[in-house]
């Protein structure tokens, strides 16, 4: 499929090979549905550049100490797995600053909440502020 370029975008992430398929997106789009993506900075990377209008939102925990907890809680993976996912995670929330708007999952209600808030500001073309946590997270890395 990744040959016949049938995916939008595609990453490997975690030794697995993830995609979203090119055709089903587009369908939806076509019905003037609004398609969200749960994908990684690296397909996020190409379907900006496929879609330059979209609207990229990065979701963050509240804390790596509670994508610990989170991860290991779900009694899923060994902890070699946690370990490189908590390494992996690191590397992953580097590339923050790459998106319009950043969320972070304390409170799931809440992020819903302003995750709609965001993606109806985008539908009606109204600027979406910056939340606070975007602010203190660019503040805490020295970006602007």
């Amino acid at each position: 499929m990744i040959d016949n370029g049938d995916f939008m975008e595609y990453a490997r992430v975690f030794d697995h090979l993830y995609g979203t398929n090119r055709d089903s997106v587009a369908r939806q789009l076509e019905k003037d549905h609004d398609v969200l993506l749960e994908i990684d900075w690296q397909g996020a990377r190409q379907v900006r550049a496929a879609f330059p209008g979209c609207c990229s939102i990065f979701v963050l925990p509240p804390s790596l100490d509670i994508l610990r907890k989170r991860l290991t809680g779900r009694g899923q993976d060994s902890t070699e797995v946690v370990q490189r996912r908590m390494r992996d995670a690191q590397a992953e929330i580097s590339h923050w600053a790459e998106f319009d708007q950043l969320l972070v999952n304390d409170n799931f209600d809440i992020t819903l909440e302003e995750l709609i808030a965001i993606l109806n500001d985008h539908r009606v073309q109204r600027p979406h502020r910056k939340n606070k946590e975007y602010q203190r997270l660019a503040q805490q890395l020295g970006k602007s």
